[in-house]
Formats: C-alpha cells, sequence, structure tokens
C-alpha cells in the first residue's frame, strides 16, 4: 500500500484544524485553579485529557465538513476547505472522524478509572448530536456549543480528580455563551444577507436578540468571577492576587466585546491568536491568578 502523497497529509491537517485545539487549553483551567499542576503525575494527566479533545475535536471537524459539504461550497472562505474543495473527499472525512474519536477514548480510557472517557464520550455525543441535528435549531445551538466548552473544562478537574467550584463553572459556561453569540454575530456580519442560505440558525437570530444574550452572558460571567475570586481569597487567605486577576478578566470580557463589534468574532482561536492586547491581558490574568494559587 502506497503512503499518503505529502499534500494529501496536508488536507488531513487542515481539515483537522490544529489551530482549533487552543479551545481545549480550558482542560488546563481545573486543576490549574486547584494548584495541582506542579505535581507531575497531575500535569501528565492534563495532558492526555487536552490530547483527547484535540483527537475528539478534529474528529468532528471531519464530519462537519462531510455534513456541509454543500453549505461549505457556496462560502466565501469556508469553500476553500479540503472536503469543499474535493482535495479530502467526503468518504474519507468519515473515515477520519470514526477513527480519531476511537482513539480519543482510547487514551482516555486509563484515566481515572476510565472517568475522564466518560468525559470524553460526552463530548463527542454532544458534538455529533449537533453536528447532524442541533444546529439548526435556534438557540438550542448556541447552548450546544458552549456545553462544548464546558465539558472541556470539566475534563481537566476529572483527569486530575479535583472539586469544582460552583462559580467555576458557571463562568466557564456563561463565558462561553458569550463567545459563542458573538461568534454568530460575528458570522451574520460576513455572510450578510446570505447567511441564512449556509446556517438556517443565522436568519432566525435577529442583532438585538444576539446582542441581549451577549450582555447576560457576560454579566453572569463577570459576576460570578468575582464571587469566585473573592471565594479564593477567603480559602486561601491570599493576599489580594485573586481579586486584583478580576481587573484583567475583566478587561478582557471588554476587549473581546469590542472585536466582536467589530465582526472579527466569526473565529475565536484568530482573535485570540492575533490580538496582542487581548493576548497582553490573558498573560497577566495568568501570572496574577498563579500568584494567588501559588501564595
Amino acid at each position: 500500500m502506497s503512503l499518503p502523497s505529502a499534500s494529501f497529509a496536508r488536507a488531513l491537517l487542515q481539515t483537522a484544524r490544529p489551530k482549533q485545539w487552543i479551545k481545549n487549553v480550558l482542560v488546563f483551567a481545573a486543576p490549574g485553579a486547584a494548584g495541582v499542576l506542579d505535581e507531575p503525575s497531575q500535569l501528565g494527566r492534563t495532558v492526555i485529557a487536552f490530547v483527547a479533545l484535540c483527537l475528539a475535536a478534529s474528529g468532528t471537524y471531519f464530519l462537519n465538513d462531510a455534513l456541509d459539504y454543500h453549505a461549505d461550497r457556496s462560502h466565501p472562505t469556508k469553500r476553500h476547505r479540503p472536503v469543499a474543495a474535493d482535495t479530502v473527499s467526503t468518504r474519507v472525512a468519515v473515515v477520519m472522524f470514526v477513527l480519531l474519536e476511537l482513539a480519543a477514548i482510547g487514551i482516555a480510557l486509563p484515566v481515572n478509572h476510565g472517568e475522564l472517557a466518560l468525559v470524553i464520550g460526552g463530548y463527542i455525543v454532544l458534538t455529533f448530536s449537533y453536528s447532524v441535528w442541533l444546529k439548526h435549531e435556534p438557540v438550542i445551538d448556541i447552548g450546544a456549543i458552549a456545553g462544548g466548552f464546558v465539558l472541556r473544562a470539566i475534563a481537566g478537574g476529572v483527569a486530575t480528580n479535583v472539586e469544582f467550584s460552583n462559580w467555576f463553572l458557571i463562568v466557564a459556561a456563561f463565558g462561553s455563551l458569550f463567545m459563542v453569540t458573538g461568534k454568530r454575530h460575528a458570522e451574520q456580519i460576513e455572510l450578510g444577507s446570505s447567511s441564512g442560505a449556509y446556517r438556517s440558525t443565522l436568519e432566525a437570530y435577529s442583532t438585538s436578540f444576539l446582542s441581549f444574550v451577549r450582555m447576560f452572558a457576560a454579566s453572569i460571567a463577570v459576576t460570578a468571577y468575582c464571587l469566585w475570586a473573592f471565594e479564593g481569597f477567603a480559602v486561601t487567605g491570599d493576599d489580594d492576587a485573586f481579586r486584583i486577576s478580576i481587573i484583567p478578566f475583566v478587561l478582557a470580557i471588554l476587549r473581546y466585546a469590542y472585536l466582536i463589534e467589530q465582526g472579527k468574532g466569526s473565529a475565536p482561536e484568530e482573535i485570540v491568536l492575533s490580538d496582542r492586547v487581548l493576548q497582553v491581558l490573558g498573560l497577566i490574568w495568568v501570572v496574577v491568578f498563579a500568584v494567588g494559587v501559588n501564595v
């Protein structure tokens, strides 16, 4: 059997969307907040969770591209994706979906007596349901995507067997909802009057509704984070680091909201990788929060 050509391998890698893997750094949130990442065994389990989620997410992208073949061909940028451009066949995409999902569950299975594999399996079921059905249902579609981010955060906690703060889960859930509605808003701007032809839910959403959900989600995320930060202070007796971390967190939310209004939120990973101000705020937050955890 001949090996795949270099161009075909590149097409497979492009379909796997490695830039999207940045979303999976959420697995480090719960163990990082618990201060266990300095333990090699815990760090190793977290890395395994990260890799498992990268494989699972990439598998979903293959399935999405196979299912959205015709819609992507009419999209101004997605028509260049390998499946839409016929560089990778839909049949190969489906096979890759199956292989990557099995690999994701396989490497997660030994972690914490199979509990991580259950979370990864739940993530796969949710994303599969989104691909074949939920993405066509207004409101449910954004809830499903936000749920995927929450499962990413939960995976890190399950892998390391650390307890979750209720505030942590609320911040993860509503922060994700804020980002997802921003993505929908940016897609409407990018696609204009043809947005409904590409994704039916885009036509169902009004600008005012998406603005309301963003404001609603951001308000709850910021409030929950403040309560979480003060809870951390109360538990650890820290010297204000948790409370100070509120400043870069809120500024990052506001910066992201500003970028959304500029129509730049259709690819969240591109914002994170390209906006220097957002990166600096994120780095400041990580440093300040790390000080709070380790004091």
